[in-house]
């Protein structure tokens, strides 16, 4: 199974799905330098790193996003092949993030459970993951950004997920992850390493690493991110 580009392409194999008709792409073909790693100083603020890698996710061209999208895309769905993971929970893509649309059409087509997540309605900072499938209703939070429309059908428990695939602004050499700030990630991650599940991994452009992330003692490091240009493991 390959991973299809969200971009139209009348001379390639299409698939229908939600998130429109989708190309096969070779992704073999993809050149891994996709978004250059950024030279940032040392002394910039944490608010001030988020502005910087937020700005130059947004900068990237179209081409350059869609080639980053199949490429990580890719290497994702080889990971959680070799991880036989059935029940991912992953994000829509927002504010220049990887985006993850082609990795949601290859997943539903190997029948992989896919789940999002949304604000907790009376516990404020937890999430909630619901199913997500093609009818999914989705409205968008405080935040401006689609969720799945509450339903306790749709509900799924963070220990019944495999894996969360978990979006970031920034990430180090060490695994050390760098969120909005809302917290939100770490909380739900907080006990996964003494549970064994689920497998959190992060998913970013190559710009978006920096060598070094001043970090908190509540941070939750990941043993996995995967980038366009390559998989890291800590």
């Amino acid at each position: 199974m390959s991973i299809t580009s969200p971009v139209s392409n009348t001379s390639a194999p299409t698939v229908k799905g939600p998130h429109g008709t989708q190309p096969e792409i070779d992704t073999k073909s993809l050149s891994p330098n996709l978004s250059p790693t950024l030279s940032l100083s040392p002394t910039l603020s944490r608010a001030e790193l988020r502005k910087q890698i937020r700005l130059a996710r947004r900068s990237l061209s179209t081409e350059v996003q869609t080639k980053a999208s199949l490429a990580a895309g890719q290497r994702m769905l080889e990971k959680l092949s070799a991880l036989k993971a059935q029940h991912v929970a992953l994000y829509l893509t927002h504010d220049g993030e990887l985006a993850t649309a082609p990795l949601i059409e290859a997943l539903w087509q190997q029948g992989i459970q896919t789940y999002l997540p949304r604000l907790h309605p009376f516990n404020a900072g937890q999430l909630l993951f619901l199913h997500y499938h093609a009818d999914s209703v989705m409205l968008p939070n405080q935040f401006g950004i689609l969720e799945p429309r509450l339903d306790v059908r749709n509900v799924i428990s963070v220990e019944q997920l495999d894996v969360v695939i978990t979006p970031l602004v920034a990430f180090d050499i060490k695994g050390n992850r760098m969120g909005m700030g809302g917290g939100y990630y770490d909380r739900t991650l907080a006990n996964w390493h003494s549970k064994g599940r689920p497998l959190p991994m992060g998913y970013a452009h190559d710009c978006q690493q920096v060598p070094s992330l001043p970090c908190e003692h509540w941070d939750v490091p990941l043993p996995t991110i995967i980038t366009p240009s390559r998989v890291w493991e800590f």
